[in-house]
């Protein structure tokens, strides 16, 4: 089962399941968790397979990430409200459209169900890059790294394990299946439930154009922006989507 970190003890109010993107890992949402589960609501961030403290698999595809989620809410807090970002949004609509009776609210953060031609598979060759026998810290890291963006190699960063002198990432699965967490699978179902698309305003992920798949697949699908942030917006603008999520879980 997929290894998580809660927060808060729950009340009335309808437990968060958190599902993060791509090369992330349930510690990238510790600010975020602490304050919505100081609202009173148990906040369970979750590693993804191939990611964080999570087993490995050799598949990285939607219908096993979406089945991995419904694991985890079977044998803890049962239905749940669920936040997602990026590749976890996907994940997150996946579980909404093939397992609805354990979704209450659906957020989906800076993505849309549709595929992006953007791959990632530059920073896997970076990581892989890292003479991780020689480094003895971060700073020597993000030099080998060498990807021209600190945000970025910051945040690839977190999953190196300097002690054990490991990525917590299965790269080679991750690359793999890059074509497949790019894309999104051909569904049928709709999910009915509330939900709310939020962007960056500064993103590209989300666009008009992707409304009408949206639409199909969530009829009730709302749309809201945080100005000036991008894909990562929960990193970049924290108390804006702390309080558009807070907002929309409490109406």
């Amino acid at each position: 089962m997929l290894n998580t970190i809660v927060t808060g003890a729950g009340s009335d109010r309808p437990p968060l399941l958190i599902a993060h993107g791509l090369f992330g890992s349930a510690r990238n949402w510790g600010v975020i968790a602490k304050k919505l589960a100081a609202e009173g609501r148990q906040v369970t961030a979750c590693d993804m397979r191939n990611h964080g403290s999570s087993p490995w698999h050799d598949s990285q595809s939607y219908e096993d990430m979406a089945a991995d989620l419904a694991e985890l809410l079977e044998a803890t807090t049962g239905p749940a409200d669920v936040l997602g970002h990026s590749m976890g949004g996907k994940a997150s609509m996946m579980l909404a459209l093939t397992r609805p009776d354990l979704v209450g609210r659906l957020i989906v953060a800076d993505i849309a169900p549709v595929p992006y031609g953007h791959t990632q598979s530059h920073n896997i060759d970076a990581m892989r890059g890292v003479d991780l026998e020689a480094v003895t810290n971060r700073s020597e890291a993000a030099a080998q790294l060498a990807l021209g963006d600190p945000g970025v190699e910051a945040f690839l960063l977190q999953s190196l394990d300097l002690k054990e002198k490991r990525w917590r990432l299965n790269l080679d699965v991750l690359e793999k299946d890059m074509a497949k967490i790019l894309s999104f699978p051909a569904v049928s179902t709709q999910f009915d439930g509330p939900t709310l698309f939020l962007s960056g305003g500064a993103s590209d992920y989300v666009s008009r154009d992707h409304r009408e798949t949206i639409k199909a697949l969530f009829p009730h699908a709302r749309f809201a922006k945080i100005p000036g942030a991008g894909h990562w917006l929960h990193a970049e603008k924290p108390q804006e989507f702390i309080a558009a999520v807070s907002a929309f879980l409490n109406q």
